[in-house]
């Protein structure tokens, strides 16, 4: 019996054949230089009936096709715009996807079985879809029935045996959804940027030229050299319906603290000496603070004349209190975390993560789901992260701390800890966390080396207690005005040795006061600020913003950030230590271009893009077809099209107009 296994990578496709083949396979060339052909010999498929099956194991590059239009007929300026609504599709290959397609071909001839390993979401079945119609080209005796796909999330042994001796079906409904949106991506994004380039290209190109005269005029020698200088790639202002939302939020950022008007406040605070470390404990207003001057004064001085320097202790609160330790990590999270605490940026810390994920150190990186399947053996996985088995000079830094946390010996209080659970469950991988130690000749780049410590540290610090810590606050009355201070103590770290990022820190202690005590304030002030705009868009908080509104998915909205970046709609802007994101001119004017044409909810905000993903899980749930989400979905963009064409001399106005105002 033959059995032919499709992986989505290479990589992917040498470790599983490794396992399955017991480390003894034979590689072969394919037609294409980068996928090799893995034979081997193996008993545990289903289908098998427990007899050795002869397996080839191959793999694809992501995915072998692509949805365009016929370029002859459709091709840029060959038809009018309009017409691509409603335009046949064909389905493409590069030279590269026709030899790998070719391979498969080749390989599935006498295959008896075909088994798909591709990555387990709509993405992967779509590719494992691609995989069958190629096979059966080659092989028309397989059917449906002949067809099984592995169901895995990471590369560890006895994970990738158990997916071969438990396979399942393609998902044909999630392979519709995928086709859906690749149909519609591709008819609103061709349709619209045909449109915008033809209409703003000369503008654009105008005012970049002057921008960049007006920088060399400032240096001779940047003037002499400036004509060597290759011409900047050709003008595209293209539309995507995840990056205008994207776009949108740096925007609104932007002209929010543009628009910015600070207004004057004033509060009162008072100072109590502490007797036992002689420094002084600010206690603070429980209005906060007032915007009318005279009414915090009115405030300030009754309290003066009606109780002087005298406060009373009317309420004293002392409590344990935890800081919680981290939720299991999704993709999102990995992206956000890694752009606050390691400065990466999240195209680079997922793309890092599908290395370590490919040469089997972590799981699947492209996961919803922050809640841990309550019968997974996570202990295992802390013990092998203390690297029991290595002399202490081989260790990583952080494994006497997973070893501490299942040592019976230690007298911590931080023992092993199931993680806490989230509300996020795809119901297809697991949260991210680490397989396999790292060793100290493994083959990993700085960024995979820091992405994965990130990892770790995070999956040890879900498997440890809570910090805990005690925490006091004190109220005192002051004629009648309420003013408190607060202080902790921690007690036990616990996470927070793994966990460097978390800051939970013992504060100065509060004076030593009973209830109902009175006490003289050392202090009283009325004091007065100024409110302050909001800071610009960090990356962090885009991605937040972004998987909150449901714009693109964990594994794409570094993709639509980074495409925003290179079109030149934003620009990276380095304060100090900081990054932040800031709008272009020609950002700006395409928000404000359509928000004047009437457009702003359908391109700027969210909403549009939110309810196309929610129509794609209807597809994926049988509630919606390809057919009736494609009719209703390309019939509002037909509408807005018009819209825009009828109106493009607005656009033109306005990005007129935002280049004045922000030259």
């Amino acid at each position: 019996m033959k059995v032919l296994c499709v992986a989505e990578k290479n990589s992917i496709a040498k470790s599983v054949s490794q396992i399955l083949g017991g480390g003894r396979s034979t590689i072969r060339d394919s037609t294409y230089t980068y996928v090799k052909n893995y034979d081997f010999q193996y008993s545990g498929f289903p289908f098998g009936n427990g007899q050795d099956c002869q397996v080839t194991m191959t793999s694809v590059a992501g995915h072998l096709t692509s949805v365009d239009f016929r370029g002859d007929i459709y091709g840029w300026g060959k038809c009018p715009i309009y017409e691509l609504f409603d335009a046949p599709l064909s389905t493409e290959m590069d030279s590269n996807q026709k030899k790998i397609a070719s391979n498969i071909q080749k390989e599935a001839r006498n295959a008896d079985f075909l088994m798909i390993w591709t990555d387990c979401d709509r993405e992967g079945e779509y590719i494992g879809w691609e995989i069958l119609q190629e096979a059966e080209r080659g092989n028309r005796r397989l059917n449906e029935q002949q067809v099984y796909r592995a169901n895995f999330s990471h590369l560890e042994r006895r994970h990738i045996l158990d997916a071969a001796r438990r396979p399942q079906r393609l998902d044909m409904k999630s392979v519709s959804a995928v086709r859906t949106r690749m149909e519609l991506d591709l008819r609103t994004g061709v349709t619209f940027t045909r449109l915008l380039t033809d209409t703003m290209k000369q503008k654009v190109e105008a005012s970049r030229l002057q921008v960049n005269n007006n920088s060399n005029n400032n240096n001779i020698q940047n003037n002499q050299n400036h004509h060597k200088k290759k011409k900047d790639s050709p003008v595209i202002v293209s539309y995507g319906a995840c990056q205008f939302p994207t776009l949108g939020f740096v925007v609104d950022r932007f002209e929010r603290i543009e628009n910015f008007v600070s207004e004057e406040f004033w509060y009162i605070q008072l100072q109590i000496k502490n007797a036992d470390t002689g420094d002084s404990t600010t206690f603070q207003w429980d209005r906060g603070h007032l915007f009318d001057r005279l009414s915090v004064l009115t405030f300030y001085e009754s309290c003066i004349e009606t109780a002087g320097d005298k406060a009373k202790v009317v309420d004293l609160k002392s409590k344990p209190t935890s800081k919680y330790r981290p939720l299991p990590l999704t993709t999102v999270e990995l992206q956000r975390n890694c752009a606050r605490f390691l400065r990466m940026n999240a195209k680079k810390s997922l793309a890092a993560a599908e290395k370590l994920y490919q040469k089997g150190f972590v799981s699947y990186p492209r996961t919803e789901t922050d809640t841990f399947p309550q019968n997974m053996d996570l202990k295992s996985l802390v013990e092998k992260q203390a690297q029991l088995d290595q002399p202490g000079n081989n260790k990583t830094a952080w494994a006497s701390y997973a070893e501490s946390l299942i040592s019976e010996s230690s007298s911590s209080n931080n023992k092993f800890r199931f993680p806490r659970s989230g509300s996020h469950d795809d119901k297809a991988h697991p949260p991210i966390h680490p397989i396999v130690p790292v060793s100290g000749n493994a083959n990993l780049n700085i960024d995979e080396k820091r992405v994965y410590e990130y990892i770790v540290r995070h999956f040890l610090a879900c498997c440890s207690e809570d910090a805990k810590g005690q925490s006091t606050t004190l109220i005192l009355d002051w004629a009648g005005e309420k003013f408190s201070a607060s202080g902790l103590i921690v007690l036990e770290r616990n996470f927070l040795d793994v966990y460097p990022w978390a800051k939970w820190e013992t504060t100065k202690r509060l004076p030593r006061l009973e209830m109902n005590e009175e006490c003289e304030i050392s202090k009283a002030d009325m004091l007065s600020g100024n409110t302050s705009p909001p800071k610009p868009m960090t990356e962090s908080e885009l991605i937040m913003l972004m998987d909150a509104n449901g714009i693109g998915t964990d594994a794409t909205i570094a993709d639509h950030i980074d495409k925003i970046q290179v079109r030149q709609y934003i620009r990276s802007e380095k304060v100090g230590k900081e990054t932040f994101l800031q709008p272009t001119i020609l950002g700006v004017a395409l928000v404000h271009g359509f928000e004047t044409i009437g457009l702003e909810d359908s391109f700027a905000k969210p909403f549009q893009r939110r309810e196309m993903e929610e129509d794609l899980k209807k597809i994926c749930e049988g509630r919606l077809s390809k057919e009736e989400v494609i009719v209703d979905i390309v019939g509002k963009y037909r509408d807005y099209w018009q819209r825009t064409n009828s109106a493009k001399n607005t656009l033109l106005e306005v990005f007129d107009r935002v280049r004045q105002s922000m030259s």
